[in-house]
């Protein structure tokens, strides 16, 4: 199907799968998309032995990704480019092995070629773990070819 031809969730889709397909960190992480719509990304992984600091919780630096991730897949559902011009996270509580972690990024503005995304991540009991916000930067080029 061409570009041209696709509903906006269509195309939202297509580019997720895109990203994640050339995503090797995400996969290595074992990040799965859940849920993907025009500006809306939720993503989730499994928090891995691997995964822990030296105080058995989530590394902060696997919370980031996740949440980054997340934000990456919402920012880029409408086949432009669009890279991070800056993020901060908050942690509000840890992770631990074997739980599942879920980052939803929702698009909060969006305008010529900035966007503002907040980001919750939540583990599997609805916890919420961490709040990360996004800027990001369209620059040239599409996520899959028109």
């Amino acid at each position: 199907m061409q570009v041209d031809d696709m509903t906006p969730q269509q195309l939202a889709e297509a580019c997720s799968a895109a990203m994640h397909e050339r995503d090797h960190a995400a996969q290595a992480m074992g990040m799965q998309i859940e849920e993907v719509s025009p500006g809306y990304a939720r993503l989730s992984m499994v928090v891995r032995k691997d995964m822990l600091n030296g105080y058995a919780i989530s590394h902060g630096g696997c919370m980031f990704t996740l949440c980054d991730t997340a934000f990456a897949h919402s920012c880029n559902t409408y086949n432009r480019v669009t890279v991070a011009s800056g993020c901060t996270i908050d942690y509000v509580a840890p992770g631990y092995e074997g739980d599942i972690l879920t980052a939803v990024s929702k698009e909060r503005t969006r305008s010529g070629r900035t966007g503002v995304y907040d980001i919750t991540l939540t583990n599997q009991n609805g916890d919420e773990l961490a709040f990360f916000r996004g800027k990001a930067y369209q620059i040239k080029g599409t996520v899959i070819a028109e």
